[in-house]
């Protein structure tokens, strides 16, 4: 995935629902929660206009990502900066601005077959 694409905000997020071991780092542009060997990714979307990503180690919250949907016009994906890493920037646009208001950073890109395992 050398070239920016982008793809639907609900093709996005049940598939990265499936990669909760492979996010690296999720954040807003205020906030960022970096992944670590003793911590898991912790998914709640049971209230879809609140999509809430929360970063746990053992039963203990370390920092939770609330995501709303409404904002996110489409996702654009890119490789990272630094090898092994792959950007997915949530975009939320207005007539007048375009920002990425959540992202992700997964150790692989997109392919829409792959799953790695269960929810959490």
């Amino acid at each position: 995935m050398d070239a920016q694409t982008t793809l639907p905000f609900e093709t996005f997020w049940p598939w990265v629902m499936n990669h909760p071991n492979c996010i690296l780092r999720a954040g807003t542009p205020e906030a960022t929660l970096f992944d670590d060997d003793d911590l898991h990714w912790v998914y709640d979307d049971q209230n879809p206009a609140e999509l809430l990503v929360q970063l746990v180690r053992g039963k203990r919250l370390m920092g939770e990502l609330l995501v709303q949907p409404e904002l996110v016009a489409y996702v654009e994906t890119s490789a990272g900066e630094t090898a092994g890493e792959f950007l997915f920037d949530l975009i939320s646009e207005s007539e007048t601005d375009r920002v990425a208001v959540y992202t992700f950073v997964l150790s692989h890109g997109y392919e829409s077959d792959e799953h790695h395992g269960p929810v959490h």
